[in-house]
């Protein structure tokens, strides 16, 4: 298995603030649902914020489509996403602007929190999580950077994969799982709130490869590539 932990970066742009932001807060409220431990009064926090799709289709609960997305199951939960958001967030946002990634942040969630209730109608189990809005930021990525080296470890060995490649074959598997649990709405992971996220992104990325150009690269040789 391939374990990414880095990029090349983009070559000057936006301090990628709400990037960095967003890992801070959700850090600190895994924190809080940490010291909440594992009783009803965690339960109930989760219920609280996460997104059920029974509840949203009944009218009910409209904030927990953007709050869900700042919750987790999990240390791992957390650490997955977090590394994530590290990885491919940053490059986003230095790249489109700051207010515009933040915008673009709470659209990717919202779309994939619809899409997991388009396909999940009736179920009552709470989604959490912010791999929704990765998924969303992982989709312009693709088309933004394509030909960038996402480096990692494959077992023992350090090696770079193309994000077109990372990404194309971590979207494939997302969405041969997605098929096969349609009509399970018993919980999991919520398969479709990353398809759902990742084309919303795919999508914006054209547009902002329209509106700001194609960004500036620097390698990890320090070598700049468009």
């Amino acid at each position: 298995m391939f374990f990414p932990i880095g990029d090349d970066q983009v070559h000057q742009g936006h301090t990628p603030y709400f990037s960095y932001g967003f890992i801070v807060l959700n850090v600190l409220i895994f924190l809080y649902q940490a010291y909440l431990g594992q009783g009803a009064e965690a339960r109930d926090f989760i219920m609280e914020f996460g997104c059920i799709p029974a509840e949203i289709e009944a009218g009910q609960d409209y904030h927990t489509l953007l709050t869900s997305a700042f919750l987790h199951g999990g240390w791992m939960h957390l650490i997955g996403n977090m590394l994530y958001m590290w990885i491919f967030a940053d490059n986003i946002e230095a790249s489109i602007g700051n207010t515009q990634f933040a915008i673009f942040y709470v659209l990717g969630t919202l779309a994939a929190s619809f899409c997991h209730i388009y396909l999940n109608t009736g179920s009552p189990v709470p989604a959490v999580g912010a791999s929704g809005a990765l998924s969303a930021v992982m989709g312009a990525y693709i088309v933004m950077f394509p030909k960038s080296n996402i480096r990692g470890y494959l077992v023992f060995f350090r090696i770079n994969v193309p994000a077109f490649i990372f990404l194309g074959f971590w979207f494939y598997q997302q969405s041969s799982a997605g098929y096969a649990s349609m009509g399970d709405t018993s919980g999991g992971i919520a398969w479709w709130a990353h398809i759902g996220g990742f084309v919303f992104g795919v999508l914006c990325g054209f547009l902002f490869r329209t509106w700001y150009g194609v960004p500036v690269l620097r390698g990890e040789n320090g070598r700049i590539k468009g």
